[in-house]
């Protein structure tokens, strides 16, 4: 799993599988966000399975996903309230780029 470490509380990455999220939380996350709409993509796992395994590996969970401008303007505010709920927030979509934009205009309106 390929992950870019964007500052002490946020970790952002490509699309990951169920069996990531147990890592994710071995890694001291607390919070899990998926800035991906389900069925992007053929093959990828949906939020509800992503979720489930969130859950029971006791993480917060965010689903907050994005497909355009407005779309990703109010993300920001919902990625700014997951950064001050959370003392470790691991956020994912298709390339992770995405999630870092969210990230960026989050922290813009700090």
């Amino acid at each position: 799993m390929h992950m870019n470490k964007l500052d002490d509380k946020v970790t952002v990455s490509p699309q990951i599988a169920v069996t990531d999220v147990a890592e994710i939380a071995a890694q001291g996350y607390t919070g899990l966000m998926c800035n991906r709409p389900d069925g992007e993509d053929p093959g990828q796992p949906t939020w509800a399975e992503i979720e489930a395994a969130a859950k029971e590996a006791g993480l917060k969970t965010y689903f907050l996903p994005v497909q355009s401008r407005p779309e990703a303007e109010s993300a920001a505010e919902g990625f700014a309230a997951a950064m001050d709920e959370n003392d470790q927030l691991f956020a994912y979509c298709r390339s992770g780029t995405r999630c870092q934009l969210i990230y960026q205009a989050a922290k813009a309106r700090a």
